[in-house]
């Protein structure tokens, strides 16, 4: 234990928070890292594919992996520099089946039983997302809204096969595993007819859960979204759509991604209307910039407000805390960690929250004494709890990237 460490403890004991017991809840909250970052969502089906749904990796830093070797080498290198609870999130496109190419309505838990065997020897856990873009079944920018059945059913089965293959992860390695559904369908111009894609995207959803799977093994989440490229104009698969699925149906839970709200708009703020309905929240942690950029997490006021109405709600068994982000630009891996870690130092800085100090102050109206305490506690030492974190697990509290960082 370093002497910084004792001197910060000493420090939040005096607002009457225990820092010892910060550490132990960190290790009770996995944060669902996505394998994605490594490769720029290329995966395992063609390594020269190229992005197609309204998403892409900008930049062409060097090290992308061109072998599903490289790939796990630096997932290996990734994973030992993040301290603490871990799920590792992948796509659909990363079967391990041998170079044998499988439609991906036709995926079963087989080609993806060596990421169990993966995951068990890392200790950690598995989420699952299907993959509803880059692929010729995306026909003029429609999946499971398509006016076409053929194209509908084809993905159908896609979200089907996926669903399976999530709750093999969870009988396997015995922590549940979320399926997360996003969809690119939309237009890129003024659409007439708004409600007929939604009603086929209803149908659609209705017939991939209609299975029921063991929410102990895998539960199911659905990602809205503002606009992509190619559909500025009209999403099928909004927020408002997704929110009145999931309340009037119960098949799955809402996914929020920050960035793919208008800058505007809070999703600390949203957490608190679903909670009060007891119901689940899925996140995806970026960074938008002026849109949904998908640029790598950082500490903010935004991600650091989220962790805090967790923590304010209870709600940590509630809400599920994930990444999605992709930037090609800088070192994949790098690019991968820093996001990572610092999700896990803005959880930090909400556990060490003297919440209860700021709850008093409230109900007694003391509102003066409330903004004074919030501003206070920025400069708590919150970083030094998050180093002896690191350390308790054996991973380099600064100077992670060697050479000249520190």
């Amino acid at each position: 234990m370093s002497k910084h460490y004792e001197t910060a403890r000493e420090i939040y004991a005096s607002w009457g928070v225990d820092t010892e017991e910060a550490i132990r809840r960190m290790d009770e909250i996995p944060l669902s890292i996505n394998c994605w970052q490594l490769d720029d969502l290329t995966g395992f089906e063609d390594f020269d594919a190229q992005l197609t749904g309204g998403i892409q990796a900008t930049g062409n830093a060097p090290g992308k992996p061109r072998s599903i070797e490289e790939y796990f080498t630096n997932l290996d290198k990734m994973l030992s520099l993040v301290p603490g609870a871990k799920h590792l999130a992948l796509h659909s496109v990363y079967p391990l089946t041998n170079g044998v190419k499988i439609p991906r309505d036709e995926l079963r838990p087989e080609h993806f039983a060596p990421w169990i065997d993966y995951a068990r020897e890392k200790g950690i856990g598995l989420d699952f997302n299907p993959t509803y873009f880059s692929h010729p079944m995306l026909k003029d920018g429609w999946t499971l809204a398509s006016p076409d059945k053929g194209v509908r059913d084809f993905w159908i089965q896609h979200g089907i096969a996926c669903r399976k293959i999530g709750e093999s992860f969870g009988k396997a390695l015995g922590e549940t595993c979320i399926t997360n559904h996003w969809i690119p369908d939309g237009s890129k111009d003024t659409r007439v007819d708004m409600l007929g894609p939604r009603e086929r995207l209803i149908d659609s959803l209705n017939q991939i859960f209609a299975e029921f799977i063991d929410p102990k093994y895998n539960r199911d989440s659905v990602e809205g979204k503002v606009f992509g490229l190619g559909v500025e104009s009209y999403t099928v698969g909004s927020h408002d759509f997704y929110a009145n699925y999931v309340l009037t149906t119960g098949k799955a839970m809402v996914c929020m991604d920050i960035g793919h709200y208008h800058p505007t708009e809070s999703v600390a703020d949203k957490l608190s209307s679903y909670l009060a309905f007891n119901q689940e929240i899925m996140t995806h942690l970026s960074r938008g910039v002026r849109w949904d950029s998908d640029h790598v997490a950082v500490v903010s006021e935004e991600i650091v407000a989220i962790m805090q109405q967790i923590k304010r709600c209870n709600a940590f068994d509630k809400v599920h805390l994930g990444l999605d982000f992709f930037d090609a630009s800088i070192d994949r891996i790098a690019a991968s960690v820093i996001g990572s870690r610092s999700v896990k130092k803005c959880l930090m800085t909400a556990l060490l929250e003297p919440t209860e100090r700021l709850m008093k102050a409230e109900a007694q109206e003391d509102l003066t004494r409330r903004l004074a305490l919030q501003e206070e506690f920025k400069m708590l030492p919150a970083g030094i709890v998050f180093d002896e974190y690191c350390e308790r697990h054996g991973v380099k509290a600064s100077n992670w990237m060697g050479g000249d960082l520190k």
